[in-house]
């Protein structure tokens, strides 16, 4: 029995090495292109910006070792030219040699990853313009930019790698640039919490452009110049595009291998393609998302990995093991901040015509008075039906990897809101709280669901009725340092003995900082007559970043 396997990154390797303990007497060949196989992908902004310091750090594997340990028939800087599905066999060549050759096989996996996107700008194959994909990409970056360490830097593109790069070339000591065409960063996220890491990214005095596109390149005396579709331009020793990527589909399309409505490998649940001995595994092939339905690729090294395991499971044991998909959890290290999400957001839910609610709170990272608590937020999506949980999404500068991976379990096991209330963490002060951020989020989804709650959004402020009230709760030095348009103060802690300043015929929309005191003043006033009373979800913190961003765009 031959297996043969296109790719040797993330899936690729880990279906060779779970083939390999399975299976101990085939023989198992892996093609790689680059130089490198089984090396930490995501670890490479890191390498480049002098975070991590030894380069060797970056390889899990070496195709000696990997050979040495599994007996696997390693080939680097070798490029598979061509599939012939029905002869099945595989067309390579040898890069360093030139040689070419066929070799059959029984089973085929794909594992091709994916490409950066280089639209074709003028200019854009000058000197200094690079992308990031693998080692060899990094090793030319991290060459270049050392003369530049005091320069200029452009980063086009501000999703995950774009994000990094742009934190990394800082930490190097460079002036850097964002330029992203979108109206924030990161688009699997919302743009509440996007616009509070916006904030801080502006802090660290990082140009940060935003609803800008690149219109091209040139070459000047000092360097680079990026051209805008504003008519502006930026000056420019290094730009990293950071624009995106695009399923590696060329083999597939070669071998007539069926694509999907997202124009990459479509797979079954078995990871098998339209041809039954050819599976595929990784940022090539897409897959039904459990929360929309949608055939959608994920571009994430997680689930390649057990992408990888499972497919050579089905490869060997026959097909067995069902792949259930992604819920697109990710996380990114942000300056001082992390910014996690999984499931849908709720821009994406509103395009796919999932009914859902969002509701925004803020906590501490520990117990407030154990020293070294900082404020995360949280946003969760759920349907008003059941309260199952759609996505969350997670901002702050501690403890944001295991408040989100908490609730990503949720997601996937499609639970609800209501087994975030009572969710039972390890609590110490240095940790936690007697009840945790994840706690006191379902408190609150669960107050909406059963109408103890009614909520308004950061947007919403100036559609309010003309004769609407807005009721600042906050204290008056609180207020006098700030405050949204319109609004009068009456601080909670005197809102019982003043009722009678406010109006039981007109609708009232109360805030705080963080949504609390908006909540128990909301309650108080729904119990002495008041009928229509709302709370601002988020309070005034997100608010005012929310409105802050929003005006940058204008």
């Amino acid at each position: 029995m031959r297996y043969v396997i296109i790719g040797a990154v993330a899936g690729g390797a880990s279906t060779a090495a779970r083939l390999r303990r399975l299976d101990e007497h085939a023989e198992i060949v892996i093609f790689e292109r680059g130089e490198f196989i089984s090396y930490a992908n995501c670890g490479l902004p890191y390498y480049i910006g002098d975070v991590i310091k030894d380069r060797n750090k970056l390889f899990v594997q070496t195709a000696a070792a990997f050979n040495q340990r599994f007996n696997i028939d390693v080939r680097v800087r070798t490029e598979v030219t061509a599939i012939d599905a029905t002869a099945k066999t595989i067309s390579a060549k040898n890069l360093n040699t030139g040689e070419e050759y066929r070799l059959g096989f029984d089973k085929l996996v794909l594992s091709p990853g994916a490409e950066p996107i280089r639209p074709p700008f003028p200019g854009i194959n000058l000197e200094g313009i690079f992308t990031l994909r693998n080692v060899t990409d990094t090793d030319q970056i991290k060459n270049y930019v050392q003369p530049f360490k005091k320069g200029k830097a452009v980063v086009v593109g501000a999703g995950f790698i774009g994000l990094e790069m742009a934190e990394n070339l800082h930490h190097l000591g460079m002036e850097v640039s964002i330029v992203e065409m979108g109206n924030q960063i990161l688009a699997p996220l919302d743009f509440p919490l996007a616009a509070k890491v916006q904030q801080h990214i502006r802090s660290k005095g990082v140009n940060l452009l935003l609803q800008t596109a690149v219109a091209g390149f040139e070459k000047t005396d000092r360097g680079l110049k990026v051209q805008l579709n504003n008519g502006n331009a930026l000056d420019a020793d290094v730009v990293i595009l950071s624009i995106g990527v695009r399923p590696d589909t060329k083999l597939a399309v070669l071998a007539g291998l069926e694509l999907g409505a997202a124009k990459a490998i479509k797979v079954n649940e078995y990871l098998q393609t339209s041809h039954p001995d050819i599976y595929a595994v990784g940022d090539a092939i897409e897959f039904i998302n459990p929360i929309t339905k949608q055939s959608i690729p994920t571009y994430l090294a997680g689930p390649a990995n057990k992408q990888g395991r499972i497919c050579a499971n089905n490869i060997v044991l026959g097909n067995k093991h069902v792949y259930k998909g992604a819920i697109q959890t990710a996380i990114v290290k942000v300056f001082d901040m992390t910014v996690a999400t999984a499931g849908t957001a709720s821009k994406h839910l509103t395009n796919a015509k999932i009914e859902h609610i969002v509701s925004t709170s803020h906590h501490g990272s520990h117990a407030g008075y154990y020293p070294g608590s900082k404020q995360m937020s949280i946003q969760l999506a759920f349907s008003p039906e059941d309260g199952t949980l759609y996505s969350a999404q997670v901002a702050g500068y501690d403890g944001v990897d295991k408040r989100l991976d908490i609730l990503a379990s949720v997601i996937q096991r499609k639970g609800t809101i209501y087994e975030l209330t009572e969710f039972e963490h390890a609590y110490a002060p240095p940790y936690s709280s007697a009840k945790d951020p994840v706690n006191m989020a379902g408190f609150i989804a669960e107050n909406i669901l059963q109408d103890r709650l009614k909520i308004f959004y950061w947007n919403e402020t100036n559609k309010m009725p003309a004769d609407a009230v807005l009721l600042d709760v906050r204290t008056i030095k609180e207020f006098n340092a700030g405050y949204i348009d319109g609004a009068i103060n009456i601080p909670v802690d005197e809102i019982r003995n003043r009722l009678n300043e406010l109006p039981k015929d007109k609708t009232i929309y109360i805030y705080c900082e963080a949504g609390l005191r908006g909540y128990l003043a909301q309650r108080v006033l729904k119990q002495n007559g008041f009928e229509k009373v709302f709370n601002l979800s988020g309070g005034y913190v997100l608010w005012k970043a929310c409105t802050a961003e929003a005006a940058a765009l204008n």
